[in-house]
């Protein structure tokens, strides 16, 4: 019971020992990334298309629940561009098919999020992840970071422009040229170009001021709160709200009260497709950031449990009134380098935003969306990476297939077809790699008991044994590719009297392919040649042993495939002999608890 409760609330683990020291880190950190996250979830809250109070929403209780629940001690949960662009696509489709409530439609969104992330979390499918290759979420960030940015263009420019993809992104911004307003784009071109540079150039400066590398790194971090300060107060100032600059307004003051979203069965069918999408690409995405910073501290975090953290945060923004939140990348690092030690860190960030939402939200009523916008822009073209296209071009033609086709459908038809497409491309891919497995003919390498391919080594064959060797699992895609192989080599050799299949690399034997073997065994019998396989692993023969295969097999099962040729080499040398009938010193398989009688055969155990 107490190990079940420990598996369910991580907070028990990191409250047990907390102490002062950790409450300093966690307080400084917390206070960080708090000024932080005020400008950031306003201006992914306008990256989802909802009011701004809703980002700061998004922004408290998922903290506090994930903190209780969630594995990682620095992962920091709240909106994030992905998610939050993901949003609006899926709220515009639910506008479109008729529902109004743009608002309760990502109310709505992040409960079912939620609900689908907390299922998986119990059923244990935190592999599901696995689904997504890295090169297809890099793909997929990459494509989605350059929609985001070319969708904050239009607050910078102060014109209007709509698409869901860089080819209606594109042309509606072009259509639009023409009603540039000149202060905005001064206001937002003016905090963009600041932005690019403290990124680069901030740090140096502060380092050269007599600042440590650690305070300077903070404060650079903060450019984007003095980017909101000064603009806000020149909106103010000079009235640039009458000369056309648009302003995020009036913001509620105060907390939400906590509701659920209203049932519509229409609307939650609407929306579980892209409910489902953005629990995926959410998921992946905090478990590599949480993987990464659980690393550098030796510390662990549980993919499963993560499931049912990050659903719990999701179900706490819905309730709160907040969209789909995730783990972020940029405020997780902040967090983590801030010198946050647990979890509770995340609960005073909490806090702090609570009383912003509490007192300073009358402040922002003159804060430019330009300004917001500059810094979605700044922060997502730091996810865009093309160098993992040169990588894996270098590397792997397949995965390189599997991320041109996730940016481009991304680019081209928008987010969720992108990321259906990547998930869609690494199966086909996979299957097709997998459906064509590497298959080497293999000799001995002179004076050892190694054997390797014949193409890349100086090695002995013998034209009388076909000896090859088959580097993946035998399932029903690939099992008639390695029968055609088998056949064409005998088509070419007409001497060979052996075939001796190395199954070193083989974990595993699905039925389809144990009916491929037992076709080829059937066929070399006629044929009067032998099969014999060598190295199979212990799991592979207890399956094996459940079957018929072993007492048909015309051959032999030898432990090593040195043994195997050696083997089968005094029986071509014994002419006259069936060599069937021959005793080697491989032995016979017997399943796991049987007793070998024969001193000098081969133990159950030995065979893996």
């Amino acid at each position: 019971m107490l190990a079940t409760l420990h598996r369910y609330l991580p907070v028990l683990a990191w409250a047990r020992g907390y102490n002062r020291q950790l409450l300093g880190s966690d307080l400084i950190a917390a206070l960080i990334v708090t000024v932080m996250l005020i400008p950031q979830s306003l201006a992914y809250a306008m990256l989802a298309g909802m009011p701004a109070q809703m980002g700061l929403y998004a922004s408290i209780l998922p903290l506090l629940i994930y903190a209780l629940l969630g594995t990682s001690r620095t992962l920091s949960v709240g909106p994030v561009a992905v998610a939050s662009l993901m949003t609006a696509a899926a709220v515009g489709k639910a506008v479109e098919a008729g529902y109004t409530d743009a608002v309760g439609a990502a109310i709505a969104l992040a409960l079912l999020s939620g609900l689908i992330l907390i299922v998986m979390g119990l059923l244990r499918f935190g592999f599901f992840a696995n689904f997504l290759s890295h090169p297809v979420v890099a793909g997929f960030i990459t494509a989605s970071g350059l929609i985001i940015a070319l969708s904050q263009l239009k607050h910078i420019l102060g014109i209007e422009a709509h698409g869901e993809n860089i080819v209606d992104l594109g042309l509606s911004l072009f259509r639009h040229l023409q009603q540039i307003n000149p202060p905005t784009l001064a206001i937002g071109a003016g905090a963009l170009a600041f932005l690019f540079w403290a990124r680069s150039g901030l740090k140096a400066i502060l380092i050269g001021a007599g600042l440590s590398p650690y305070s300077a790194a903070t404060l650079a971090r903060t450019a984007p709160v003095f980017v909101v300060l000064v603009t806000t107060l020149a909106a103010y100032l000079l009235d640039l709200g009458d000369r056309g600059v648009a302003l995020v307004g009036e913001i509620p003051r105060g907390l939400p009260s906590l509701q659920l979203p209203a049932f519509s069965v229409d609307l939650w069918s609407s929306l579980a497709g892209s409910a489902l999408l953005i629990s995926i690409i959410g998921y992946v995405e905090s478990v590599s950031v949480g993987k990464t910073l659980a690393a550098k501290r030796r510390q662990r975090i549980d993919p499963d449990q993560e499931l049912i953290g990050l659903g719990g945060a999701n179900v706490g923004s819905a309730v709160c009134a907040g969209f789909p939140v995730t783990g972020g990348f940029s405020r997780s690092i902040v967090n983590f380098d801030a010198g946050a030690e647990t979890q509770a860190a995340s609960i005073f960030t909490a806090l702090g935003i609570a009383l912003a939402a509490l007192f300073l939200t009358p402040l922002l009523y003159y804060l430019p969306k330009a300004t917001l916008a500059a810094t979605i822009i700044v922060a997502v073209l730091s996810l865009v990476d093309f160098s993992i296209l040169r990588q894996a071009w270098r590397y792997s033609t397949s995965d390189f297939i599997g991320l041109v086709i996730t940016i481009a459908v991304t680019l081209l038809l928008g987010v969720e077809r992108g990321v259906l497409s990547g998930v869609l491309a690494s199966i086909a891919l996979h299957l097709y790699k997998t459906s064509r497995p590497h298959i080497a003919i293999v000799g001995n390498v002179g004076g050892t008991e190694h054997f390797r391919n014949v193409l890349r080594h100086k090695v002995i064959t013998h034209p009388e044994i076909i000896s090859l060797r088959v580097d993946e699992s035998l399932y029903f895609a690939n099992a008639a590719y390695l029968e055609d192989t088998i056949y064409a080599l005998l088509a070419e050799n007409r001497d060979a009297r052996h075939v001796v299949l190395m199954c070193s690399a083989v974990n595993e034997i699905d039925l389809s392919a144990l009916e491929t073997l037992e076709a080829v065994n059937q066929r070399l019998t006629e044929l009067q040649l032998s099969f014999n396989l060598s190295e199979v692993k212990g799991p592979v023969m207890d399956c094996l042993a459940r079957t018929r295969f072993l007492q048909r097999l015309n051959g032999q099962v030898f432990l090593t495939q040195h043994q195997a040729i050696e083997a089968l080499k005094e029986t071509l040398e014994c002419t006259g002999n069936d060599p069937q009938a021959q005793d080697t010193a491989a032995g016979e398989y017997k399943p796991p608890g049987q007793k070998e009688s024969t001193s000098g055969k081969t133990k159950p155990d030995q065979i893996r």
